[in-house]
C-alpha cells in the first residue's frame, strides 16, 4: 500500500513559480517562505518537492468540494447571496494549533491527518468548471487548505473558469510573494485574507511573518482584487483592546473599505483547552473597528447573537441594506450599480 506521499507525489506536474539554482536546488515563489528545495526534499508546506531539479507541484485532484454560499467564506461585499464551487487539496505553510481544517492542512506534517489521503478524487480543471456551471455557482473558490501552496492549480481551473464569465476568490492566510499574486492577478477577482494576530512573535509561533502578511493586504489591494480580512479572535491569544487597535488601524491605512470579520473562536485541535469566543468579545473588537474608521465591521460564527453585525449598513445614511442570519441573505437592497436605494452612497464591493 502506498503511503500518502506517494499518493500526492504522483498527483503534481512541474511548477513555474520557482528559481532554479546551480546546483540543482529549487527556489520556490509560491509563499513567502521561499523554500529553497535540495534533490529529493520538500518545502514546509510538504506539498512542493524537488524532483531531479524540477520544482513539482500539486495537481489534478481535489482533497474537498462543494457548493456552499459566498458568506461562509465569509465574503459580505462579493456576490451576496451567491453560491460558490469551493475546491480544496491538501497542506498549508502554516502549522496552528487552533486551525478549523487541520485534517486536510496538516497533511505529511501531522500523522494524525493520514486519513485525509481517503478524501482525494482525481479531477480535471474542466470538470471542476463544468461542475460548477452546473451547479448553478457563479463563483470558483480556492479553500479548505491554503490555496497559495497550489497556485498553479488554481490559475489552470480560474483560466477556465474565467471563459465561462465564473468569478474567481482565494480563502487564504495571505503569506503570499509579489510573484504569486501578480500571476493570479488576471484571474483572481476577491481574496480573503486572515489577519491572525498583530504580534511577529505570535505569527512565528503559527509558521508565519506578520509584515509578509500586512504586505500582501496591501499589495492584493493595490493589485485591483477585493479585499476581505478575518481575524478568528482567540481569547487570550489576539482578543487586547491593543492588538485589535493595530489591527484596525493597519486596514483603515490600506482602505477604509476593506470589510473587517471578527469571528469567533471555539476549541479545536491542539487548542482544546482554549475558551469560547463570547459574542460580547466580538462586540467590543467590531467597536473598535467601527471607532477606528472602518465603514464595514462584521462579526461572525455566532449567527443570530451579534446583532446587526451580520447586516450590511449604508456608512453615510445607515440604511440597512443587506439583512443576514448566518449565511442566508434574507433581504438585499443594495442596487444593481452598488449604491444606497437611500442616499446614493457608493457601497464598496463587487455587486455583478
Amino acid at each position: 500500500m502506498s503511503t500518502l506521499a506517494e499518493k500526492l507525489d504522483t498527483l503534481s506536474q512541474p511548477g513555474w513559480l520557482v528559481n532554479l539554482m546551480d546546483t540543482q536546488a529549487v527556489r520556490c515563489h509560491a509563499c513567502a517562505h521561499r523554500c529553497l528545495i535540495q534533490p529529493d526534499k520538500r518545502g514546509v508546506c510538504q506539498m512542493r518537492f524537488n524532483r531531479d531539479g524540477t520544482l513539482m507541484v500539486p495537481w489534478g485532484y481535489v482533497a474537498a468540494v462543494n457548493v456552499d454560499p459566498i458568506e461562509k467564506k465569509p465574503f459580505m461585499h462579493f456576490l451576496p447571496g451567491e453560491d460558490a464551487l469551493t475546491f480544496g487539496m491538501l497542506g498549508c505553510n502554516f502549522h496552528c494549533d487552533f486551525c478549523q481544517n487541520w485534517v486536510s492542512s496538516q497533511a505529511l506534517r501531522d500523522p494524525a491527518s493520514e486519513s485525509s489521503g481517503a478524501y482525494i478524487q482525481q479531477v480535471t480543471p474542466e470538470e471542476l468548471v463544468q461542475y460548477a456551471l452546473r451547479s448553478g455557482a457563479k463563483i470558483i473558490a480556492s479553500s479548505y487548505n491554503e490555496p497559495l501552496i497550489t497556485t498553479e492549480w488554481a490559475i489552470d481551473i480560474f483560466t477556465l473558469a474565467k471563459k465561462e464569465g465564473l468569478r474567481c476568490v482565494y480563502v487564504s492566510n495571505g503569506f503570499a510573494t509579489p510573484e504569486a499574486l501578480k500571476a493570479l492577478q488576471p484571474v483572481l477577482d476577491g481574496y480573503k485574507i486572515d489577519l491572525k494576530c498583530m504580534t511577529d512573535e505570535k505569527y512565528r509561533s503559527v509558521g508565519g511573518n506578520l509584515q509578509m502578511v500586512l504586505d500582501t493586504i496591501k499589495l492584493a489591494y493595490e493589485l485591483g482584487m477585493w479585499v476581505e480580512v478575518v481575524t478568528l479572535i482567540i481569547p487570550g491569544f489576539n482578543d487586547s483592546n491593543e492588538e485589535l487597535w493595530e489591527s484596525a488601524r493597519y486596514l483603515v491605512s490600506v482602505s477604509p473599505d476593506i470589510p473587517w470579520h471578527v469571528t469567533s473562536f471555539y476549541p479545536t485541535y491542539k487548542h482544546l483547552d482554549g475558551e469560547r469566543t463570547s459574542a460580547e468579545v466580538l462586540q467590543r473588537a467590531a467597536d473598535i473597528g467601527q471607532e477606528a474608521g472602518l465603514r464595514y465591521v462584521y462579526a461572525g460564527n455566532l449567527p443570530g447573537r451579534v446583532g446587526s453585525l451580520e447586516d450590511t449598513h449604508c456608512p453615510n445614511c445607515q440604511q440597512p441594506l443587506i439583512r443576514r442570519t448566518g449565511y442566508i441573505v434574507r433581504e438585499n437592497r443594495v442596487v444593481k450599480d452598488g449604491t444606497c436605494p437611500r442616499c446614493s452612497e457608493k457601497i464598496a464591493g463587487v455587486w455583478y
